[in-house]
């Protein structure tokens, strides 16, 4: 299908993006990887007057440590960048895995971050391990800058809490003291499938005791979601089976999953008690624990 005719902008600073999404107003979409939009205007699911171009903008790509700010990830860093990062892979393995199973290596080439979250797909990979972290988005516009916790950003299927004229520009994992994160997913293919169900947790040990923990669920409910019950079991606790099935059956509780083609409620609910277990072993491994 051809594509509508639209206006194209390709702004040279944040500010100009900015001030150019807030003069087009609703008639405009931002334009980072487009592996999303170019394919929902394709095939006639949206169509935009004004497509504002962020490949100028290079200073979204970065993937940096700020002391006394923790891990920056710039809003337009692809899902390889992410999955190679040296940094990422030595302070959380866990993103990085998550990012190297997304889709395939051609969408993974030009897919964003930034994308990804801002799409706001509840089966998407990266919210949830990015939550159970305890991540931030840093949202820009002419009026200066907020930020919120990712956990908060989502506000259904698709929507989120940006503002007309905001730009999500970075994602932060602040300095923490996790031993161990993970996150695991099941598709109906082997590589690549959008999740029918993801679980991510985040899990601090000490003296083989559990001081904190963050679970995340995604494709389970209208927006990724922590299961906050769940973590109330297993905080304070020394890990055992038992405790981890505990954990699990609630995790199975507090999702709210429908039934659609790609699985039931009743097989999604007993797939993400299963994964919440898998996902703390593989987490607890991780902490040597």
């Amino acid at each position: 299908m051809n594509l509508v005719d639209f206006d194209y902008y390709v702004p040279d600073s944040l500010y100009d993006a900015c001030s150019l999404l807030t003069e087009k107003g609703n008639g405009a979409k931002l334009l980072a990887g487009g592996t999303d939009l170019l394919n929902k205007m394709k095939h006639g699911l949206t169509a935009p007057e004004a497509l504002i171009s962020l490949k100028n903008l290079e200073q979204l790509t970065a993937i940096d440590y700020v002391p006394g700010k923790g891990v920056v990830i710039g809003a337009r860093a692809t899902h390889n960048a992410i999955s190679n990062s040296s940094l990422l892979q030595k302070k959380y393995l866990s993103i990085c895995e998550a990012a190297q199973h997304m889709a395939n290596n051609q969408v993974r080439n030009i897919g964003t971050i930034g994308g990804n979250i801002a799409n706001a797909v509840p089966s998407a990979d990266l919210p949830p391990i990015l939550i159970a972290l305890g991540a931030l988005v840093t949202l820009v516009s002419i009026n200066g800058e907020r930020v919120m916790p990712l956990e908060e950003f989502f506000a259904g299927p698709g929507k989120t809490h940006l503002n007309q004229g905001e730009i999500l520009t970075e994602i932060v994992i602040p300095d923490n003291s996790y031993t161990g994160s993970n996150y695991i997913k099941f598709g109906l293919r082997r590589s690549g499938a959008l999740a029918v169900v993801g679980v991510a947790v985040a899990i601090e040990f000490e003296d083989k005791i559990c001081k904190n923990a963050r679970i995340a669920l995604g494709a389970v409910a209208p927006v990724p979601m922590r299961a906050k019950k769940a973590e109330a079991i297993i905080i304070g606790n020394a890990v055992t089976e038992e405790l981890l099935e505990q954990v699990g059956l609630c995790a199975s509780t507090e999702c709210k999953p429908i039934s659609d083609i790609r699985g039931s409620e009743e097989y999604r609910r007993d797939m993400v008690r299963v994964f919440t277990k898998r996902a703390f072993r593989k987490a607890v491994n991780e902490g040597h624990v």
